[in-house]
């Protein structure tokens, strides 16, 4: 039990950090803020960080991770795009980024409560990730 749940969990933090990474990457270019650069800049980072670690994790179980749903992406790509041909802003960067960030914390920590025999390194990682998520969201509230 305890294996399968620090799979299922690591699995997911995977795609989410795949799903996160995607999202800044597609906003980026969009981005007229230095400032607001080098903030979703940092948060890549931290994000490759952890992914680094979480790969280290997965090896260990032998398992190859998990992608972001097709769906989930698409719509995610979707959004994005027709809010940014809308008005190309760091407001409505921040905007995306937000709502991005809330649902990746609600996710991780829906994910968290449902694995709970996961081991405590998994949880861990959970956790950071979970505090990269909420600090991004703070942090892009000034161009809101």
């Amino acid at each position: 039990m305890v294996e399968q749940d620090t799979i299922k969990l690591l699995r997911e933090c995977d795609s989410g950090i795949k799903m996160g990474v995607a999202a800044i990457d597609e906003v980026m270019g969009s981005v007229k803020s230095q400032e607001l650069r080098q903030t979703l800049q940092k948060s890549m980072e931290e994000n490759e960080q952890i992914k680094n670690d979480l790969q280290a994790m997965l090896v260990d179980y032998h398992d190859e991770g998990k992608e972001p749903n097709p769906m989930a992406k698409g719509m995610s790509w979707f959004k994005t795009n027709m809010k940014l041909m809308m008005n190309e802003s760091d407001s409505v960067v921040a905007d995306l980024i937000t709502d991005g960030c809330n649902m990746g914390v609600k996710s991780l920590n829906r994910y968290m409560n449902q694995y709970k025999a996961a081991d405590e390194k998994s949880k861990d990682l959970t956790k950071r990730l979970i505090g990269v998520e909420e600090r991004l969201a703070y942090e892009v509230r000034p161009f809101l």
